[in-house]
This record gives C-alpha cells, sequence and structure tokens, in this order.
C-alpha cells in the first residue's frame, strides 16, 4: 500500500485523531438536529489534517509552511466551536477541558514544527 509523506509527521497524527474525537460530537449534534453546529466543526476538524497533507505535498518550503498556517488557524477555529457549544450545553465542561487541551497542544506542535522548516 502507497504511504504519503503526511503520514508519518506526528502533527498530522495528533489531528487525525482530534479531528475523530470532534467529528464524533459533531454525529452526535446531528442526532439532535445541530445540524449547523455539526457542520461547521466537522469542516474545521477535518481542515486541520487536511491543510497539513495538502501542505507535505507542496515542492517548496514556504508553501508548505502556508498550509501549516492554515492549520493552526483552524485548530483556533475548533476551540471557538466548542466553546459557543459548551456555553449552549452542547458539549460538556469535562469534554471542553480535554479537547481544548488537546487543540493547545496540536497548535503548539504545528508552531514548532514549522519554525523548524528550512
Amino acid at each position: 500500500m502507497a504511504k504519503f509523506r503526511f503520514q508519518d509527521l506526528l502533527i498530522w497524527q495528533k489531528a487525525i485523531l482530534i479531528g475523530n474525537k470532534l467529528i464524533d460530537i459533531s454525529e452526535r449534534l446531528e442526532e439532535i438536529k445541530k445540524f449547523r453546529f455539526a457542520e461547521q466543526l466537522r469542516g474545521a476538524a477535518l481542515s486541520v489534517s487536511n491543510n497539513i497533507a495538502e501542505g507535505s505535498g507542496s515542492n517548496s518550503t514556504p508553501d508548505f509552511k502556508r498550509f501549516l498556517n492554515f492549520a493552526h488557524r483552524f485548530v483556533f477555529e475548533n476551540a471557538n466551536i466548542l466553546l459557543v457549544l459548551n456555553l449552549r450545553l452542547l458539549v460538556s465542561d469535562r469534554d471542553l477541558a480535554e479537547l481544548l487541551e488537546d487543540l493547545d497542544v496540536l497548535a503548539r506542535m504545528i508552531s514548532n514544527f514549522s519554525k523548524s522548516l528550512k
């Protein structure tokens, strides 16, 4: 089976794990007919790993860094969506705390990885 460069990146691996948790939440939101929230969360969740993957296929470091910046920004979008969902009592305090911690770690990992590229 073919293997892509991004699959070896720890930031992509972490993004996939967090994204999976966020997609689980989006599916629960759909069950209670909160479709717009579900759509926003799912899109933002996928955008983190998608941008890391897409950027890794770039032929230039500046272009890869640009996609890493997009991924980093989507981490913050996910955090904002989760905070709104918590405010509306659609995400528990416990889930919020865990996911915000995961997102914070991922944001730092993406920043540090981007800085390491030359």
